[in-house]
C-alpha cells in the first residue's frame, strides 16, 4: 500500500507532484492552511466579534445579552448540532446557516429572521477574508494546472457551505480556478473519514489511481484519500507554524498586559506571501507607524461618538480627508451593528474660518494671540494677513492708539516693547474699531454660514468636530463664527493631539479633548507627539489645495475658495504631496488591516494605550537617524507663518529637536536625544 508524502515547503511539494502529473487527471486541495493560509493562530477568534455583533443586535431588539454569552451560546447550539449528525454519520459534521439561524433564534426569538442570519453571515465572511491570504507558491502552480487542462477541487471539511466556501475562494481570486467547491457541511460525508473522498469520486466519476490531493492534515489530507487510492502530498510547512506560534504567543501575551494588545494587533496586520513585497521605507512607516495610530484614533472618535449619542461627524481641515478615508475602511470591521453617526468632510482651514470669526465678536486678544505665535510673525500686517482685513481702513484707528501696521507687536522680533502690548490691548477695547473689524468680516460670515447650511450643519443637536488639533484654533474660529446662532449644535472638539498652548474657551456647547495626546492630562509618553506635529499634518494632508474662504453661489448657498497652485507655495504643496504618495497609501492599506484585526485582538481602544505611548516615544522622540531621514517632509505650508526672522535665541543648534534640523545638525540631534528628550520633559512639567 502506497504512503503519503510529505513536504516541508511548497515549492519542493509542487515539484514532486509535477514529476507525477503524467497520469494525473484530477488535482485536489484542502482549503484551510493549504490553499488558504490563516493570520490568526486560532480560527474560532472570527467568531468573537461576530459574538459582538449578535450581541448588539440583541441589544437593539431590547435583549441584554453579553457578548461572551452569545459565543457560549453558539458555541452550545454547535456542538448539540455535531453530537446529534455523529448518530447518523460516521462525521460529526456541523452546518453553518442552520446552526446560527438556531443560535439567532435562541437568542432573538421571532425577530430573528433570514435578513439578521444574512447580516451576520455577511460579517463573518468579512472578517474571515480579512484573516486569509492565498498561499502564493500553490496559487502560481494552480494556474499552470488550469492551462494544463488538470481537473481541479476545492474539499473542505468545515461548517461552511460550498456556497460560502466560494465566497472566501472568489475574494482570493481563486474560485474560478475549480470545477467544484466540495464541503462537508452539505453532505456531513468529511475527508476526515474518507467518506468526503467517496462522495466526490461518486458525483464526478473521478479514477483515483489518476487522482492527487494536497492537504496539510496527515489524517484527513494524508492518510485517508491513500486508503481510497488517491495519491497524497502533505505539506507540513515550518515557517508557518513558526509565525503562527508567534501569532499565539502575543495572543496569549495580550490578555495579561496592555502592551501586547498593540503588538498582537500589528502581528495580524503583517502582509503575508504575496502581500510581502518590497515597499518604500516611507511607505512602511505608514503602514506600521502612523497608520495604526490614525485608525486607533479613529476608532476612538467612533466610541466617543456612540457612548455620547453623537448625530454627525465633521471631518475638518485637510488632515481631516484622512480622518474620514480611514473611518471608511474600519467602521464596517469595527462596528457593524451601523449604529455609527453621519460623517462629513467640511472644506475648511484656519485662514478660511479667521476673517468669518471676526464678524461677530470682533478682533480678540486670543486671536492676536494666535497670530503672533509663529515665530516668523511681527506686527499687525500678520494680523490683517491672517484675518483678511484691508490695512489702510484700520491706518486710522491704530494711529489713535499710536501704532502703526509696521509696529513691532512680537517679543520674538527686535523692536519690541511692551508699551506696544499695552497699545495693542487698548485698540482691542477700541469700538470704533473693531465696528471697522466687523464691517470688513461681515460678508465672510454669510458666507460660512450658507456652506455650512448646505451641509445640513444646523440640522443636529450634537456634532464631533474632528481635526489634527494641536490648539485647538479651527474650533475656536468656528465655534465663534457660529455662536450668535440659536440653532447651533453642541460642538464636541475630538482631537488626535491637543497641546493647548492658549487656554480654551470651555463651554457646556463647545470643548476639546485630545484622543491620542492631551496636555491636561499629562501623559509624558504620549506628549512625544509635540516633535513632529508637522510629520502627522502632512501625512494625512489632503490631495487638494488648501481652502481659503467660501464664495456664494447665486442660488442660495456657497462654495469653498480653494488657494492658487500656481505660485511658489502652489508648487511646493505638490511637490510634498507627490513626496508623501507612497506615505499615505501605506495609511491607507494599513487601515483595512487594523479594522479587521482590532475588532478581534481587542475590540476597543481601552487597552492600546500602553502600545501608543511606545510607538510615540520609540518612533519620535528616540527615532534612528533612518526614521527621521525617510520620514521627514519636504515642504510645511504654515498659512500663519509670516516671513519676518526673529532674533536668535534659545538652546543651542546642535540640541534641537532633530525632527526640526538637517543636514549635520541632524547627525548631533539624534546623538543627543536624551538631552532633547529631558528639555522636553521639562517644557511640559513646567508650563
Amino acid at each position: 500500500m502506497m504512503n503519503f508524502k510529505t513536504f516541508h515547503k511548497a515549492s519542493k511539494m509542487i515539484d514532486a507532484a509535477n514529476r507525477e502529473l503524467g497520469d494525473v487527471d484530477v488535482v485536489s486541495f484542502d482549503v484551510f492552511d493549504t490553499l488558504l493560509v490563516r493570520r490568526v493562530h486560532d480560527p474560532d477568534l472570527v467568531k468573537v466579534p461576530v459574538a459582538r455583533l449578535i450581541s448588539s443586535l440583541a441589544e437593539q431588539a431590547g435583549i441584554e445579552m453579553s457578548w461572551q454569552e452569545v459565543h457560549k451560546r453558539r458555541n452550545q447550539v454547535e456542538r448539540g448540532f455535531r453530537e446529534e449528525t455523529g448518530k447518523s454519520h460516521p462525521d460529526h459534521e456541523a452546518h453553518y446557516p442552520t446552526v446560527m439561524m438556531d443560535t439567532l433564534k435562541s437568542i432573538l426569538g421571532d425577530k430573528a429572521g433570514e435578513d439578521a442570519l444574512e447580516r451576520v453571515t455577511d460579517y463573518e465572511i468579512l472578517i474571515e477574508n480579512a484573516m486569509l491570504v492565498p498561499r502564493q507558491d500553490i496559487f502560481e502552480w494552480i494556474e499552470e494546472l488550469v492551462k494544463s487542462g488538470k481537473r481541479l477541487f476545492a474539499i473542505s471539511d468545515m461548517y461552511f457551505p460550498a456556497t460560502h466556501i466560494s465566497r472566501l475562494l472568489k475574494h482570493a481570486g481563486l474560485l474560478d480556478k475549480f470545477e467544484q467547491v466540495v464541503s462537508s457541511a452539505d453532505s456531513f460525508r468529511a475527508k476526515a473519514s474518507g467518506e468526503g473522498y467517496d462522495l466526490v469520486k461518486e458525483k464526478f466519476n473521478l479514477d483515483p489511481k489518476r487522482w492527487i490531493h494536497i492537504g496539510d492534515n496527515t489524517i484527513s489530507d494524508g492518510l485517508r484519500p491513500v486508503e481510497k487510492g488517491i495519491r497524497s502530498f502533505i505539506l507540513q510547512d515550518p515557517e508557518e507554524f513558526r509565525r503562527r506560534a508567534i501569532a499565539a504567543r502575543y495572543y496569549f501575551y495580550s490578555r495579561h498586559r496592555a502592551y501586547w494588545l498593540g503588538r498582537a494587533t500589528q502581528q495580524l496586520m503583517a502582509p503575508l506571501q504575496a502581500e510581502n513585497i518590497k515597499r518604500s521605507s516611507l511607505y512602511v512607516e505608514g503602514y506600521n507607524f502612523i497608520g495604526p495610530l490614525v485608525a486607533m484614533f479613529v476608532q476612538s472618535v467612533a466610541e466617543h461618538c456612540r457612548k455620547n449619542n453623537i448625530t454627525k461627524v465633521f471631518f475638518l481641515s485637510r488632515e481631516g480627508w484622512m480622518f474620514k478615508e480611514v473611518w471608511n475602511k474600519t467602521m464596517p470591521y469595527l462596528f457593524p451593528d451601523e449604529q455609527l453617526p453621519e460623517v462629513e468632510y467640511l472644506y475648511v482651514s484656519r485662514l478660511a474660518l479667521a476673517g468669518a470669526t471676526c464678524a461677530v465678536q470682533g478682533l480678540t486678544r486670543d486671536n492676536c494671540r494666535i497670530v503672533f505665535l509663529p515665530p516668523g510673525n511681527k506686527n499687525f500686517n500678520d494680523v490683517c494677513r491672517i484675518f483678511d482685513l484691508e490695512g489702510e481702513p484700520l491706518d486710522e484707528h491704530l494711529a489713535r492708539h499710536e501704532l502703526t501696521r509696521e509696529t513691532t507687536l512680537s517679543p520674538l522680533h527686535l523692536g519690541f516693547d511692551a508699551e506696544h502690548s499695552w497699545r495693542l490691548e487698548k485698540l482691542l477695547k477700541d469700538d470704533a474699531f473693531q465696528n471697522e473689524i466687523r464691517r470688513q468680516t461681515g460678508p465672510k460670515n454669510v458666507a460660512l454660514q450658507k456652506y455650512l447650511q448646505s451641509v445640513g450643519f444646523y440640522e443636529h443637536n450634537d456634532v464631533a468636530l474632528v481635526d489634527i488639533g494641536w490648539l485647538g484654533t479651527i474650533q475656536r474660529f468656528f465655534y465663534h463664527g457660529i455662536k450668535h446662532r440659536e440653532d447651533r449644535p453642541n460642538c464636541h472638539g475630538l482631537l488626535f493631539g491637543a497641546t493647548r498652548g492658549i487656554p480654551f474657551d470651555t463651554h457646556e456647547d463647545n470643548h476639546i479633548q485630545g484622543l491620542i495626546f492631551d496636555r491636561s492630562k499629562f501623559d509624558l509618553a504620549a506628549s512625544s507627539i509635540s516633535y513632529a506635529r508637522d510629520l502627522f499634518e502632512e501625512a494625512c494632508r489632503a490631495p487638494h489645495p488648501t481652502t481659503v474662504g467660501y464664495r456664494e453661489t447665486g442660488d442660495g448657498s456657497a462654495e469653498p475658495v480653494f488657494r492658487d497652485m500656481t505660485d511658489a507655495l502652489g508648487k511646493s504643496e505638490q511637490e510634498q504631496d507627490y513626496h508623501y504618495a507612497d506615505l499615505q497609501q501605506g495609511i491607507l492599506d494599513a487601515a483595512d488591516r487594523y479594522g479587521a484585526a482590532s475588532t478581534i485582538i481587542a475590540g476597543n481602544t481601552e487597552g492600546y494605550r500602553a502600545w501608543i505611548n511606545y510607538l510615540l516615544v520609540s518612533k519620535l522622540a528616540f527615532a534612528k537617524r533612518r526614521e527621521i531621514r525617510a520620514l521627514r517632509y519636504m515642504h510645511h505650508l504654515d498659512d500663519f507663518h509670516g516671513v519676518n526672522k526673529p532674533r536668535g535665541g534659545g538652546m543651542p543648534k546642535l540640541f534641537h529637536n532633530p525632527w526640526e534640523t538637517t543636514g549635520f545638525r541632524h547627525w548631533f540631534g539624534s546623538l543627543f536625544a536624551g538631552r532633547v528628550f529631558r528639555a522636553h520633559l521639562r517644557t511640559m512639567v513646567t508650563k
